[in-house]
């Protein structure tokens, strides 16, 4: 099952392997998603479907809250009728905390939250908030996907040799989206239901290191210039997970250090724009 929001099929980039069968269902239709639900019966449901982008969500809070929980609350009332319901892992993500109070710190899950269909119904629903994450495909709208794909246009010379940024001084918890998916997995086959489980790596990276280490994988020479409208008005100073919770139950553990993510996903977009142009 392929939620979306408009019903979207995938993109080619996502390399789906030939024995994956995909259905197209715009989450915010909710009798066509328990129609889906229903043919299906899913034994795991992994909802990541979502207006995720942090910048667009600024620009139109209202939409990103309303689609969001909309499409939740759909799926969630679908899995609900089925018998046995399947184990649901909802993703969340660590933009959760805000703008944690005091200094550096690691987050963990102690904020109390009461899962409603877990609580009402009795639904396998585990929750997890990844931190940071990035690798190869990620969309452009995400600080390192944007910083790769414009460098791999400036050595083309698609662009001029200047890469647009924000604010390059928060430090945030990035974790590689392979090893994230690993934790997905995890959690579906050993989380407990109704908990909240924090993936991240436990290291607060500052943004101007990510951009330097990609900026060292190149020959051309790239200045920098500050992007007004890349910036946030709020934006928490560093985020760093406590995933102690989730190591303990899973003995999970990111395999894919910061240097090996980036490069991966700087060569990726090379590709992309070779295939582009």
């Amino acid at each position: 099952m392929h939620g979306t929001i408009r019903g979207d099929r995938p993109a080619p980039r996502a390399e789906l392997a030939p024995h994956v069968r995909t259905h197209q269902v715009d989450l915010r239709d909710r009798d066509r998603v328990e129609s889906l639900v229903r043919e299906i019966q899913p034994q795991w449901v992994f909802h990541l479907a979502a207006l995720s982008s942090p910048a667009a969500s600024w620009d139109d809070p209202a939409e990103t809250i309303a689609t969001n929980a909309g499409l939740e609350a759909n799926l969630l009332a679908a899995v609900v009728k089925q018998n046995p319901m399947p184990r649901v892992v909802v993703v969340g993500s660590a933009d959760e905390y805000g703008r944690p109070l005091g200094g550096a710190r690691r987050l963990d899950e102690a904020t109390p939250l009461r899962p409603q269909y877990h609580l009402s119904h009795g639904l396998a629903a585990i929750r997890l908030r990844p931190f940071n994450h990035a690798g190869p495909r990620q969309a452009p709208t995400f600080a390192v996907a944007s910083f790769a794909q414009q460098i791999a246009r400036i050595e083309l010379g698609k662009q001029p040799p200047v890469l647009k940024v924000g604010n390059l001084e928060p430090r945030r918890d990035f974790t590689d989206v392979r090893d994230i998916v690993r934790a997905y997995l995890l959690a579906a086959e050993k989380g407990k239901p109704g908990e909240v489980y924090n993936v991240g790596s436990g290291t607060a990276t500052r943004l101007r290191e990510v951009v330097a280490r990609l900026l060292a994988m190149t020959r051309t020479r790239i200045s920098l210039e500050v992007d007004p409208a890349r910036k946030h008005a709020v934006e928490a100073e560093v985020y760093v997970c406590d995933a102690r919770r989730f190591q303990r139950l899973t003995g999970w553990r990111p395999k894919i250090g910061l240097e090996r993510m980036l490069r991966d996903t700087l060569d990726d977009w090379r590709r992309q724009e070779r295939r582009a142009a």
